[in-house]
């Protein structure tokens, strides 16, 4: 059985927005971001925002996968942050010191005033 999972897309102003709902487990943490890599695609200069407002946990292979693709965002000279983390995220992601490598804000103003852009919203995908 899968534990559910929601994420829906967004482009603005040529940032990719990602929001995650629910949780992030074994059960579906490789079939979800198999999907946020393809929708990627290139990580050339690319602009990624993880929103995690109402993500209420995530595993150990999902930070890898987090931490892998912030690794690709990186040497594609992108920038990347997580946004809107819970508590029980927040705790989790200090834990293993992903906040100490990956640069963490409130909310997605931030990440966007971060970016220099003036959001103005374009598509929204799910």
């Amino acid at each position: 059985m899968n534990t559910p999972i929601d994420i829906k897309k967004k482009s603005i102003s040529g940032v990719i927005v990602f929001e995650f709902s629910w949780e992030l487990d074994e059960t579906n943490a490789d079939k979800t971001f198999t999907a946020v890599y393809n929708s990627i695609w290139d990580f050339t200069a690319k602009k990624l925002i993880f929103n995690f407002s109402w993500l209420k946990y995530l595993n150990s292979k999902s930070i890898w996968y987090i931490a892998d693709i912030f690794s690709n965002i990186e040497d594609g000279n992108g920038q990347m942050f997580i946004t809107n983390m819970t508590e029980e995220v927040k705790d989790t992601l200090e834990l293993v010191w992903i906040t100490t490598i990956i640069t963490t804000l409130d909310t997605e103003a931030e990440a966007f005033t971060a970016l220099w852009i003036k959001p103005e919203p374009e598509v929204l995908t799910k």
